[in-house]
């Protein structure tokens, strides 16, 4: 549906009046209603007023339920006049009365009946829930529908024993029909609650049996529309709902396609240490990630408790298969559903656990919601492979994907069913997913003191800190997203990896605020190329992707390493953000650009143990993001940086006051703003009044010569280039890799590729890819001293001080075009007066006086001093 620009605006004015309070919010919804229409507003309403749900509790609960009182009445009297054949159908399927009882008769019995029975016998509650397909269906539909999501109703089957005329064995059929219903003939009393609890009596006089056109069309509709039927639960088998990285209630596809089966849902988790943590060194479960699960897991589970009675069951074991099939037996279950996990060895699990459920006759079901872009789905036709790695490329390849449409969020369910018996759970301290380490006396070595005062791990956490972002942050990220003294950035990077709220979430809160910033949205494009690339290169945390630099020359040096780790290197920027990760387990993206530049092209060490430590260290530690970045940076990569970042004049970018720094390096919080990023330059006698004493209390540099050591990695870099010429295109100078085995089969006889791929002698097929022309320029001249192609950012305080500056230098030239001009004017008047023999001009006596003493209203009269003498 095309969004109009005008009615948003308006609409974010009538907002703008409703927190003044000269909006009742009546009459705000329905001037929303009015300027948006009937159903841009069902669907959008909520994501509008979700701001209000923490600012102003009260508002947001009374905006709902004016919203949820408008749109049950609509979807009621919708019902009430939907077409013959479906208001047929569904009341056939809500009624087993006899043909001669009366349509009132059937209201008084059946509500009288129920009232007795429901003191007697709890009522079995399931989630209805119907899917429509096209507009049409929509409104032709007869229940209440939410666009394909749960629907907000309860349907209660009362084991209601009204005696209608007839013998013993009619009664006992009628009972036995009902409490086996599951596509049979209906149950005799039903009784439909809609949102608002009112109990509604479907009645239709045209209900006779013996129409035996009406019955046929009845069955042929039944068959089509299967999704309509209710179900009783205590015959249907349970659903089992296994959370992985979904750790949500909001848009979650698994959860929402379990409750349009209407049977009872066991919500799952199971902990596999070996089967999560991946093969080479992968490391996919560090302590930082596992102590975020253990908290993101608690705040879930209470939420299930709270809202809808229900829990999560936890299992640890060495094979998540195994325990599946445990579960099922338990409970039996013959549905599986959950949403993807992307990585390699993640894949190859699920896809066997697949088949071995598959010959249990069990079905698993898949959903996708993790990435925006399913990777497994993009596609290069059309585009070709060169330019493999950037995040423009990979954005036009999203548009030729075969992936089903982002869609806009799905709502959170309004009931989960409850089984009737629960399989066996762990308590989740028994994961041990937050365990941590002791010393030898049997003290605990709390690391994570500073994690649990920093963030709020729960779904409604992750949803004030990007409404905190959008309202503030967002203002300042285009230009100043790199400042580390300033919360610009959206901090939700660990609420993304645990699945706690969606990328499509995301995509859609921004739009819809119209704040959709470019430069934020494209990190969304970067998680999803990360996961692209990591389908394509599975080995991609351990293994070059330029073959030629496996051989390239690295530093072991173990002392430098630990000293990059604890942050105690010497050189502040670097030891802040070293220390910020350890206490908070995260840090800034420019931030991490910082580190991984000291540690790859100053340090010269590997890039892998980068990469180790931030799985270890990192909360929102991913794989793909991780890997692809600490590849980039280690100049390995599909697409290599086109900077390094200078350990101390990158400051002036992220840190122009030091405020960063004094944070995590208190000792140093005495220096001088030009002297806080290099200590070192600072005078003795400043350094003794600070209180800082180098190599005491704070360290000395671990390396002094940086122009030195980034020359060499520069050196080292060309060495393996020509070490290897096959892996460099002779026309271009650029790295070469070797076409991916998911694209090389796509890429062989086609048009667009033609041109891409080259066969080396060995028959492999290679892709020229991103190279820095500073390697290309070094490879053809390596003895040269110059580099006029130099990534090495000088860095600046500010594009905002840039543009400031800028700007006055363009009215500064303005002023002196200007007086140039009236000087010029000035001698030319002189000249002519002298040539023509005219006197000049008398000067000024005074020409900082703008007006002369002569003139007479600047003199004080002399009378002025007698009257105050």
């Amino acid at each position: 549906m095309a969004v109009n620009t005008s009615a948003c605006a308006e609409v974010q004015e009538l907002m703008a009046a409703l927190e003044r309070g000269s909006a009742p919010p009546d009459e705000f919804f329905c001037l929303t209603l009015s300027l948006l229409g009937h159903q841009q507003t069902k669907a959008d309403f909520p994501h509008l007023v979700r701001r209000y749900k923490y600012n102003n509790p009260q508002l947001h609960s009374e905006l709902q339920e004016i919203y949820t009182g408008y749109f049950q009445k609509q979807d009621f009297s919708s019902s009430l006049a939907s077409d013959y054949d479906q208001d047929l159908d569904l009341a056939l399927a809500l009624s087993l009365q006899e043909a001669d009882l009366s349509a009132q008769n059937l209201t008084n019995d059946a509500t009288a009946q129920f009232k007795v029975d429901h003191k007697t016998s709890s009522p079995l509650s399931f989630a209805a829930v119907v899917q429509n397909s096209s507009a049409e269906n929509k409104s032709k539909s007869s229940l209440p529908s939410c666009d394909g999501q749960a629907l907000d109703c309860k349907v209660q089957i009362g084991n209601c024993s009204q005696k209608a005329e007839g013998t013993e064995r009619q009664e006992q059929k009628q009972i036995d029909d009902m409490t086996a219903y599951h596509g049979q003939p209906e149950p005799e009393d039903c009784v439909l609650e809609s949102c608002g609890n009112a109990a509604i009596f479907l009645e239709d006089p045209l209900t006779d049996p013996t129409n035996s056109k009406i019955t046929k069309k009845i069955k042929k509709r039944r068959k089509k529309k299967t999704s309509l039927l209710l179900r009783n639960p205590t015959a249907m088998k349970p659903v089992v709902v296994w959370f992985r990285r979904d750790l949500r209630l909001y848009d979650n596809p698994a959860l929402i396609n379990a409750l349009e089966l209407g049977a009872p849902i066991i919500p799952v988790f199971l902990w596999c240490f070996s089967e999560e943590n991946g093969q080479n060194f992968t490391l996919a479960a560090g302590g930082a990630t596992r102590y975020w699960l253990h908290h993101a897991l608690l705040q879930l589970n209470l939420s299930m408790q709270e809202v809808f009675g229900s829990r999560i069951v936890f299992r640890s074991s060495r094979s998540c298969l195994q325990e599946l099939i445990s579960i099922i037996e338990e409970t039996g279950a013959d549905t599986v559903i959950a949403n993807a996990v992307y990585e390699p060895w993640l894949k190859e699990r699920d896809d066997h656990i697949i088949k071995t459920l598959q010959k249990k006759k069990v079905t698993y079901k898949v959903c996708h919601s993790y990435c925006l872009y399913e990777p497994y789905s993009i596609r290069t036709d059309g585009v070709g492979l060169r330019g493999i790695g950037s995040v423009t490329h990979f954005m036009s390849c999203c548009k030729r994907s075969f992936s089903m449409p982002i869609g806009a969020p799905l709502e959170a369910p309004s009931a989960l069913p409850i089984p009737s018996s629960w399989p066996d759970s762990m308590n989740l301290d028994q994961l041990k997913l937050s365990r941590l380490p002791r010393r030898k006396d049997g003290t605990v070595v709390d690391w994570a003191i500073v994690i649990r005062k920093t963030w709020d791990f729960s779904e409604d956490g992750a949803y004030r800190c990007l409404e905190n972002f959008l309202n503030d942050g967002i203002k300042s990220y285009e230009k100043e997203s790199g400042r580390a003294d300033k919360p610009n950035t959206s901090h939700i990077s660990p609420y993304l990896h645990f699945g706690q709220i969606s990328p499509r979430a995301v995509l859609h809160e921004a739009h819809f605020t119209k704040k959709s910033v470019p430069k934020f949205l494209r990190k969304l494009a970067w998680r999803d190329l990360a996961y692209w690339l990591l389908v394509l290169f599975p080995d991609l945390n351990v293994e070059p992707v330029r073959p030629a630099y496996r051989n390239q020359r690295w530093s072991w040096d173990r002392q430098h390493l630990q000293a990059w780790q604890k942050g105690c290197t010497g050189y502040p920027l670097v030891d802040a953000a070293m220390r910020e990760l350890w206490l908070t387990g995260w840090m800034n993206n420019y931030m991490r650009h910082v580190v991984a530049s000291f540690l790859v092209a100053y340090l010269h060490i590997h890039w892998v143990e980068g990469y180790r430590w931030f799985q270890d260290t990192l909360v929102d530690a991913d794989v793909a993001i991780n890997a692809m970045m600490w590849q980039n940076g280690g100049m390995s990569g599909l697409d290599h940086w086109n900077f390094v970042m200078h350990p101390v004049d990158a400051a002036l970018t992220c840190d122009p006051y030091g405020t960063y720094v004094r944070k995590w390096c208190p000792e140093l919080n005495g220096l001088a703003n030009e002297y806080v990023h290099q200590p070192w330059n600072c005078p003795p006698s400043l350094l003794r009044r600070a209180g800082v004493n180098l190599g005491q209390n704070y360290p000395e540099r671990i390396i002094t010569d940086l122009e030195e050591r980034r020359d060499q990695s520069l050196r080292d870099v060309v060495e393996v280039r020509k070490k290897y010429p096959e892996f460099v295109d002779a026309l271009t100078g650029c790295d070469m890799v070797q076409v991916p085995d998911q694209l090389l089969a796509l890429t062989l006889g086609r048009s667009d590729a033609e041109g891409d791929v080259t066969r080396n002698r060995k028959g492999n097929f290679l892709l020229p890819v991103i190279t820095r022309k500073e390697f290309k320029y070094k490879t053809l001249d390596s003895d040269s001293k110059d580099n006029p192609y130099n990534t090495v950012l000088k860095g600046y305080v500010s594009r905002k001080r840039d543009e400031t500056i800028a700007y006055m230098n363009e009215r500064h030239f303005t002023a002196s075009t200007i007086n140039e001009g009236a000087l010029r004017h000035e001698r030319q008047q002189r000249t002519s007066r002298l040539m023509e023999g005219l006197p000049q001009p008398k000067e000024p006596q005074n020409k900082s006086r703008r007006t002369p003493r002569q003139d007479p209203f600047t003199v004080v009269p002399p009378a002025f001093f007698h009257l105050a003498n």
